[in-house]
């Protein structure tokens, strides 16, 4: 079968997973990958907090960590448009973390943490681009959007279920149930991997070139890659960067410091952060259903825009109210903002660089941008947190969002642009 069969499908909808080997491999890794590709996650903070560590050192490690890791991306993006061994790349990370976590949980002492934490961001930063390539390489442009949701939808499902698991296994086992699911998940990522057909990924399609169509010697320089100066040149993806760098300073912090605070206030870090994270993932579950019908009834442009305004609502609730209750509202909108941001990024980063051949270094290249808000804001929000309390991080948060928000109203038909306008 060729590549345009493949992306073929009845109705303009991606094939239905029971009947297809790989795609449903791509659900399962997307559903292993949740727990598998972040080792500790949500935890590791939680659990270094009851050890005694401050905020301000949790933030300098994750800040330290994350701006090595970022350093790596856009080359990872690079390697993953360069090379067919996408599945590779998927699969060589999520061994590599899974050890970091191991090693970290057994011994969190500060040079097992540090070492761990920057090798997990540097191994965990090929993942993000190898993930979308492999996707647009399965199923093609204009199922790309659809299958992102769906990928979105089976991953924060393995959230979920991730963190139900750790409050049973916690609550049954103790702290040592924690490193058999984290085993389990690896290995379930690993097979998942394995069950995708390699010849079923189409790699010029995987990097944002037109499909292989035989048209002769005309068609073959015209999906010839552009130069990475395409990059520079794009002004929708320098202003997405932009926005969503902004976006990732107020946003990312914000749970991290819910769990913190809760954690110690109530003495149970891996319970408590499974709760509060579970609401989010749970929240991101319904959003990752929605938004593939947002895009086709509201446009792009606004589906971004509503994920952009649910972050000053949320880090206005969560600074004025106390009370354990609070993370319900918070977390719900942290599933609201990130979880339709998660979907359309990639999605406009596509439309963006339609038809150069840079679609993974671009995402990469972002990813590295947004990702530099988020390390920078780790530090910061410690310090705020220090000087100040939780609450007034939680409001200066809300509050930087407003400028993406601004900058998105002025600028967004570059940033979102229609399937219309791209021809």
């Amino acid at each position: 079968m060729t590549s345009s069969v493949l992306h073929k499908s009845a109705g303009g909808n991606p094939p239905r997973i029971f009947s297809d080997r790989s795609l449903a491999a791509l659900c399962l890794l997307n559903f292993f990958l949740a727990d598998a590709r972040d080792g500790l996650g949500p935890f590791l903070d939680a659990f270094l907090a009851t050890q005694g560590w401050s905020s301000m050192s949790l933030g300098l490690i994750a800040t330290v960590g994350g701006l090595i890791g970022l350093a790596a991306t856009p080359l990872c993006g690079a390697l993953v448009d360069g090379t067919s061994w996408k599945r590779a790349l998927v699969a060589i990370p999520v061994v590599v973390v899974t050890a970091a976590a191991l090693v970290t949980l057994l011994s969190p002492n500060p040079a097992i943490v540090w070492i761990g934490q920057i090798g997990t961001a540097v191994v965990g930063a090929v993942i993000g681009p190898a993930l979308a390539g492999l996707t647009l390489g399965l199923v093609g442009e204009k199922l790309f959007s659809q299958q992102i949701a769906r990928n979105e939808f089976w991953n924060h499902t393995g959230n979920f279920a991730s963190l139900f698991a750790v409050y049973v296994i916690i609550s049954l086992f103790g702290q040592g149930g924690m490193i058999w699911l984290m085993i389990a998940t690896a290995f379930g990522a690993l097979a998942a991997v394995a069950m995708i057909d390699p010849d079923r990924i189409d790699h010029k399609v995987a990097r944002g070139l037109a499909a292989d169509n035989g048209s002769g010697a005309d068609a073959s320089a015209a999906k010839a890659p552009s130069g990475f100066s395409v990059l520079l040149k794009s002004r929708g993806l320098i202003l997405l960067a932009l926005i969503l760098m902004i976006f990732h300073f107020g946003n990312a912090p914000m749970s991290r410091l819910i769990a913190q605070q809760f954690a110690i206030e109530l003495g149970t870090p891996f319970r408590t952060t499974a709760i509060i994270t579970g609401i989010a993932q749970l929240s991101m579950v319904a959003v990752a259903v929605v938004t593939p019908f947002l895009i086709r009834r509201l446009g792009l442009a606004a589906t971004l825009a509503i994920g952009l305004a649910a972050l000053p609502i949320r880090g206005l609730i969560a600074g004025s109210f106390d009370g354990f209750w609070v993370v319900w509202p918070v977390q719900i909108l942290d599933g609201v903002g990130a979880g339709l941001l998660g979907i359309v990024t990639p999605v406009a980063v596509e439309r963006i660089l339609k038809g150069t051949g840079r679609f993974n270094v671009g995402f990469a290249s972002l990813m590295t941008v947004q990702g530099l808000g988020a390390s920078l804001s780790n530090v910061v929000a410690g310090y705020v947190v220090s000087q100040g309390g939780y609450a007034v991080s939680h409001l200066v948060g809300g509050g930087v969002a407003l400028i993406a928000v601004a900058v998105f109203a002025i600028y967004h038909k570059e940033i979102a642009p229609s399937q219309k306008s791209l021809g």
